[in-house]
């Protein structure tokens, strides 16, 4: 979302902390929540948001059927392989899943619409810079990340 092709000075992500799955609409939610401030806060979108995971993985279940009668229905989990009920995408510790770029004069801004989208994912989360000039992240005092 934005404007992927201008040249931003910051790059901040928010980095999942745990190995695990995020399905399709928790990814979904918390793009919905990062974009919605960035277009409310920022003017004519100057920034580039970017989901950096896919949900790639089929997730399956095996309904069963209770109730009398159910044991002459079905087979339990004999040859079960069960129905697809949506997607997921895996992720490792330290992986990016959120990217957003903008100018020096928003990362405040970035940083917020970060931190209304990690709530929505599965895991603890945090935001690291990839791409600061040094000399800028010590004048704001974000330290040595």
């Amino acid at each position: 979302m934005g404007a992927p092709e201008l040249d931003f000075e910051v790059e901040m992500s928010l980095v999942g902390t745990e190995r695990c799955q995020i399905r399709n609409q928790a990814l979904e939610a918390a793009r919905v929540a990062a974009n919605r401030y960035l277009t409310k806060i920022l003017p004519r979108q100057k920034f580039h948001l970017r989901v950096r995971v896919k949900p790639y993985q089929w997730l399956r279940e095996n309904k069963m059927v209770t109730g009398a009668g159910a044991d002459r229905v079905q087979d339990g989990m004999r040859k079960a392989w069960g129905k697809v009920i949506g997607s997921a995408a895996r992720i490792r510790p330290g992986q990016a899943v959120i990217t957003v770029r903008v100018d020096r004069g928003q990362i405040d801004v970035a940083r917020v619409a970060l931190e209304k989208a990690a709530p929505k994912i599965p895991t603890p989360c945090r935001i690291v810079f990839d791409k600061i000039d040094p000399e800028l992240r010590r004048k704001l005092g974000y330290g040595a990340e």
